[in-house]
């Protein structure tokens, strides 16, 4: 009698961990916004600082842009002097900057939804020239 070999079987295929099977992806909490129009979000646009403006200026001008910059220092200083003054600072080709009071009022707190006392204040308002708004 003839001793019949038997093959072997056919490794398995590797199977994920159950653990894993289990698991659904997150369901967002939130819908994400629908974007608006064609127009791919724009970047942020760069900051600019005084101290980059007074350089940048002092280029232009043929001027030490460290005289430019005490020039920019004070022109802001005594812009912020008037201001503080109640006065309206009105810049040909920029606009017009004024102080306005805020009256109290009641508000919400977002957290709990309580009723809160939001106290008066003062804020500074600017309204774009005509003309940087068409340049814009």
């Amino acid at each position: 009698m003839a001793l019949k070999t038997r093959a072997k079987p056919a490794a398995k295929p590797a199977s994920k961990p159950k653990a894993a099977a289990t698991k659904k992806p997150p369901v967002p909490t939130k819908a994400a916004a629908p974007a608006k129009g064609p127009e791919a979000p724009r970047a942020k646009a760069p900051v600019i600082t005084l101290k980059q403006l007074a350089a940048s200026l002092a280029d232009r001008q043929d001027v030490a842009p460290k005289q430019v910059s005490l020039v920019l220092g004070g022109l802001v200083e005594l812009m912020v002097d008037h201001l503080k003054q109640g006065d309206r600072l009105r810049i040909g080709g920029l606009g017009v900057l004024e102080v306005k009071d805020r009256p109290a009022r009641m508000g919400r707190n977002p957290a709990t939804g309580a009723a809160v006392q939001i106290q008066a204040s003062k804020k500074v308002a600017f309204r774009a020239a005509k003309e940087l708004k068409e340049a814009i």
